[in-house]
């Protein structure tokens, strides 16, 4: 019996361990977005290009600036980042002082040149963005009240900012767009050079909050014979840069009262920040803007539909927590056959989900 005791005091030693290990684990986990946007700040991913894609803590600092005596911060700060894959550490290439030589991976590849994706970072790892999650508790047990512009409940982040996500008033307004812009064109490019037979046989396309168009032009580029239309909301369109092409034109509207008449329509990151009430109301005035199936007519909607593909625990994670941040504005992360009932209410007959880039995917719907 001692042995089986010991058995059950290791086992729950074990346990005790595994989940200190764990709890830790998640309250440290805001530290890596955290030190991903400062390495972003500091211009460390094209310090290493720049460097041949190789480079010593020393010449680290001598690009980013950092100052001699704050080396073991800086190095505090790559060892987290290597570590949890967003760089590389050759210890093989070590310099002279015994450093190894930081590289490039696929993911921080994704930050470098004028391409790159660092925007989202800074975005994303905000202080806008990320307050309202510290009034979540609170949000969670009051009553769902109406918001005063919009007389939707109120957002998460309507609690914390006193107004909505897309009020240009907000402190990150700016940034929010480069980020979207940034994102685009990495989608922009998997989904014209992938799957650009979605777009086979249409004339003309409505993109619904398009911003500025860069996806709009991008299609107009690649199919000459499809005239695009960008509409979003008045204060964005008065923004839009001039476009020389005549296959793309800027229209002021609100998704939520008409969409101009086209052969598709285009939501790109849209439906996912909407409840399903008004994913439906959208829906329907996109079906009021298109013809039947027959004629060529669809919805062309990118955006994440969770557990829809090889599920590892880096992908699962990245669904949920996308997921949760889309409550911080009364959106909702959702699986196929949630998305399938929207569709039907909506007034449409079927669909299909193609894998795009990741997590995310592009869905035809069909009147």
């Amino acid at each position: 019996m001692a042995l089986v005791h010991g058995e059950e005091a290791t086992s729950q030693a074990d346990d005790m361990v595994g989940g200190f290990t764990l709890l830790y684990h998640h309250v440290f986990s805001y530290m890596k977005p955290m030190a991903l946007k400062c390495a972003v700040d500091l211009g460390i991913p094209d310090a290493i290009h720049r460097r041949g894609g190789a480079a010593s803590l020393s010449d680290i600092a001598a690009d980013a600036g950092v100052h001699a005596a704050r080396l073991p911060q800086l190095r505090g700060l790559m060892k987290l980042l290597t570590t949890s894959g967003m760089f590389g550490a050759n210890a093989a290439a070590a310099d002279c002082d015994g450093e190894p030589l930081y590289t490039l991976t696929a993911a921080s590849r994704l930050l470098v040149g004028p391409r790159g994706l660092r925007d989202i970072v800074r975005f994303q790892a905000g202080p806008v963005a990320i307050a309202p999650f510290f009034d979540m508790p609170a949000w969670l047990k009051a009553s769902p009240e109406p918001a005063a512009a919009s007389g939707a409940p109120q957002s998460l982040f309507e609690l914390t900012h006193g107004r909505s996500r897309w009020d240009p008033a907000n402190a990150d307004d700016s940034a929010m767009h480069d980020a979207a812009r940034a994102e685009s064109r990495v989608l922009t490019d998997a989904l014209l050079n992938n799957h650009g037979d979605i777009f086979h046989g249409l004339t003309s396309l409505v993109d619904v909050g398009g911003g500025h168009g860069s996806l709009a032009m991008a299609i107009a580029a690649r199919f000459p014979g499809i005239k695009c239309t960008v509409m979003d909301l008045p204060h964005v369109v008065a923004d839009a840069p001039v476009v020389a092409d005549g296959n793309v034109q800027f229209v002021a509207g609100n998704m939520f009262e008409s969409i101009p008449p086209a052969d598709a329509v285009l939501l790109k990151y849209v439906l996912h920040c909407w409840s399903d009430h008004d994913c439906v109301r959208i829906l329907r005035h996109c079906k009021d803007a298109i013809p039947a199936r027959d004629d060529g007519g669809k919805v062309i909607a990118t955006m994440m539909v969770l557990g829809s593909g090889l599920r590892g625990r880096n992908l699962a994670e990245t669904e949920e927590m996308y997921s949760l941040f889309a409550t911080c504005i009364n959106g909702v992360g959702r699986e196929e056959h949630e998305w399938k009932k929207i569709f039907h209410d909506a007034g449409f007959s079927d669909y299909r989900i193609t894998p795009l880039m990741g997590p995310i995917s592009v869905i035809e719907v069909f009147p």
